[in-house]
């Protein structure tokens, strides 16, 4: 028999409370389920989905092959869905996790259009207690934050923006009605993957097309096409092979064995325009020496370069969306489908921030340099406020009230990227310190919830309720994460990985660079020993949950 803590008297008691009902949050909680604890989601928005029920704009869809972004835990899942593209669109994932959702049941224990604002840790209770937006008060044992990398949209710091006449948009809070752009005259700031993405697509619809780009970034065609019943029905032959590699690697691509600096130079064109056929993040792959060695990856990176140049017909703004500020691949690669030729219509025109930069915006445009550009929409596709964004935006606070937000004011700290010391029973799934969006983020997730699930079981059958990161540890684990990240050429780039797109954010490289399979190993070594570097307590009341 499994009998729960969850006080009968209090229907807003529960053994575990989790944030967010995205990919991260409906697993934890059907695993929740699954070992008999009462579990409850809180989310804000209306329905379930993440960042895929927010980000609608044109053009959305996923970079990493669909048969490959799904869940892992069901077979009978994954062999039922059936996908219609090799790289999915918003809405087909949506359809996706609301299947899942509808599937397993997980609707009854979330409760939606519920915004925490604050998460206090009860030392005499052992205790999270939660406080939403609409004041309502629920409490915890454990803590779980689903809450998402890529959550908190970033808006631009431009002097005026404010009296801008015209429509302002971000690309991650699309409207959900949609937006007709026929006829208008539309400004895009921002060419990251948002943009890179919604920029065809709105070129296709505007009458005139203003794209404000301050970075250029690094694009490989994506290729995008129907996924064929044959190569699908191949793919789910063999799903469980392909879904063990994937816990070892993150995302199935072709690994290459040699280094670009051990070959020559006519093997190197070769294998890029061989890679570039293929299209997507794949061609990061090339060769396996291109992120650690910058001589390797000028070479990969003068490659695109030519390619942009022989598809721009303008030679100055084919130049200007050459990058030459950072190696290819240290800002998170972009898929595309048919950008660069985007720049070929005579209703699109490229602004180069870095010639003329932005001085204000009126109500009626965009002033860059001495030009005023007339727009009657704006969308900002400027990202988001990446991997904290959405901690940082919930008060919370552990050990002597010390708040989350003040610890990590300088960047961010944790163990192993699933705890932070001073914060007892709080998780965090893909958060700072773990690969997170540096792989597949389903895989990352699963692994998380899996790793969490565990932690619990092992509490439950000691008797213990409590676990906690000690401070030494999360130190090394700190220092660890800084050392993988500067064996790497990450570093040479001023992405969101970092922070750099946040004014005022530390610039800390906030993932795990080192290969996923080594981090799986380091996450279960800490377990194995039971749970080395953590501090597990019990309390003068009922455990977890009995074991059976």
């Amino acid at each position: 028999m499994i009998m729960t803590i969850q006080d009968p008297t209090d229907p807003r008691q529960y053994d575990v409370i989790i944030i967010g009902a995205g990919f991260a949050g409906l697993y934890a909680l059907h695993r929740m389920r699954g070992m008999g604890l009462s579990a409850r989601v809180y989310e804000a928005g209306p329905e379930v989905g993440g960042v895929w029920f927010w980000n609608r704009y044109p053009g959305a869809r996923c970079d990493v092959e669909s048969l490959q972004y799904s869940y892992s835990f069901s077979p009978e899942l994954e062999q039922e869905w059936v996908w219609t593209e090799k790289y999915a669109t918003q809405p087909e994932i949506l359809r996706y996790i609301r299947h899942v959702a509808e599937r397993f049941d997980l609707r009854r224990d979330i409760q939606f259009n519920t915004r925490v604002e604050e998460a206090v840790y009860d030392e005499a209770g052992a205790r999270w207690e939660l406080r939403t937006e609409a004041g309502e008060r629920v409490s915890g044992r454990f803590c779980v934050m689903a809450t998402g990398a890529l959550t908190v949209p970033q808006l631009p710091d431009i002097p005026g923006i404010e009296r801008f006449a015209g429509k302002i948009y971000h690309t991650a809070t699309w409207p959900h009605e949609g937006v007709d752009l026929s006829g208008r005259r539309v400004g895009v700031i921002g060419t990251g993957s948002s943009g890179i993405q919604a920029i065809p697509a709105i070129a296709k619809q505007a009458e005139q097309l203003v794209v404000f780009q301050r970075t250029a970034n690094f694009s490989i065609p994506a290729w995008n096409g129907p996924l064929q019943p044959e190569v699908q029905q191949t793919w789910k032959k063999d799903y469980r092979e392909h879904r063990r590699r994937a816990r070892e690697v993150g995302t199935l691509y072709e690994f290459s064995d040699k280094a670009a600096s051990q070959v020559g130079e006519e093997e190197r064109q070769r294998e890029y325009e061989r890679r570039w056929q293929k299209g997507g993040v794949n061609f990061v792959h090339s060769f396996n020496d291109l992120m650690v060695d910058k001589q390797s990856n000028d070479t990969i990176a003068e490659f695109v370069r030519a390619k942009i140049r022989a598809t721009v017909k303008d030679p100055q703004v084919a130049e200007s969306l050459c990058p030459k500020d950072h190696p290819l691949g240290s800002k998170r690669i972009c898929v595309d489908t048919g950008y660069y030729e985007t720049y070929n219509r005579d209703n699109v025109k490229l602004v180069d921030l870095k010639k003329t930069p932005i001085r204000e915006v009126s109500a009626s445009g965009v002033h860059a340099g001495d030009v005023h550009h007339e727009l009657d929409v704006l969308v900002c596709a400027t990202g988001f406020d990446a991997v904290t964004g959405a901690l940082r935006h919930i008060d919370i606070r552990g050990r002597n009230g010390q708040q989350l937000s003040r610890k990590w004011a300088e960047g961010p700290r944790s163990y192993l990227g699933l705890m932070t010391s001073g914060f007892p029973n709080l998780f965090i799934i893909t958060g700072p310190g773990s690969p997170s969006v540096l792989v597949n983020m389903v895989v990352g997730i699963e692994h998380h919830v899996g790793w969490i699930c565990d932690c619990l079981d092992h509490l439950r059958r000691q008797g213990l309720a409590s676990i906690e990161a000690g401070q030494a540890a999360e130190d090394r684990w700190v220092e660890h994460v800084n050392a993988a990240a500067n064996k790497t050429l990450f570093p040479l780039a001023n992405s969101w990985f970092l922070g750099a797109n946040v004014p005022g954010k530390p610039r800390v490289f906030m993932l795990y660079a080192a290969k996923l399979w080594v981090y799986r190993q380091e996450c279960q070594a800490v377990a194995d020993k039971g749970y080395e570097g953590f501090t597990l307590a019990a309390v003068p009341r009922p455990a977890l949950a009995e074991a059976p």
